[in-house]
């Protein structure tokens, strides 16, 4: 007779996200992870292979919570470009914020970690990417259509032009203990929109 498992796999894997987000993958050994989740080791494989395959679970946890609210307030009937606005302000107000900071973003930290090297890591960070830009250009689109942006402007490149904004926030802040260097960058990239 199998046994039922004594843990619920998404809190485990919440968990586990937690843990991969302050600390990085590297930084993370299987012996962190079993601590951490109150999991015995042979458990955690059995429900999540490796501490890669984990890790990349984690991720894509990450990104399921994430993305889904940027579309809603991006489609939001009315006028989008207030919305743009206050999505890069958001980033840059969380990048400056002392917890957030530190732990950045993971989408982010996992494309300075890994992704160079990595070629499955570098396929969730595109996927994530690819989801944030077609967002954004479809947020642009619409601002467009609605004479908020003027029709000389290319909503694919103002889209991935932030994206870039975006992620670079995300790393700046972590590095830098002066919180105007990504809200004043944020700002001066605001005007782009104008």
């Amino acid at each position: 007779m199998a046994r039922t498992k004594e843990f619920d796999p998404d809190a485990a894997l919440l968990s586990a996200l937690e843990l991969f987000w302050r600390r990085g993958y590297e930084a993370t050994s299987m012996a962190d992870l079993v601590e951490h989740l109150g999991i015995g080791r042979a458990s955690l494989y059995a429900t999540f292979g490796s501490k890669h395959d984990l890790y990349l679970k984690a991720l894509e946890r990450y990104q399921q919570d994430r993305l889904p609210p940027l579309l809603r307030n991006l489609s939001r009937p009315g006028p989008v470009l207030p919305a743009v606005r206050a999505l890069v302000r958001q980033y840059a107000d969380e990048s400056a914020t002392d917890d957030l900071r530190l732990r950045g973003c993971m989408v982010t930290n996992t494309a300075a970690e890994l992704a160079p090297h990595d070629p499955a890591a570098a396929r969730s960070v595109e996927r994530n990417w690819d989801g944030l830009e077609t967002v954004l250009h479809s947020a642009l689109a619409r601002a467009q259509a609605q004479d908020e942006l003027s029709a000389g402007r290319d909503p694919l490149a103002l889209a991935r032009t932030l994206l870039v904004l975006l992620q670079g926030l995300r790393v700046v802040g972590k590095a830098s203990t002066d919180p105007a260097r990504v809200r004043d960058a944020a700002e001066q990239a605001l005007r782009l929109l104008d």
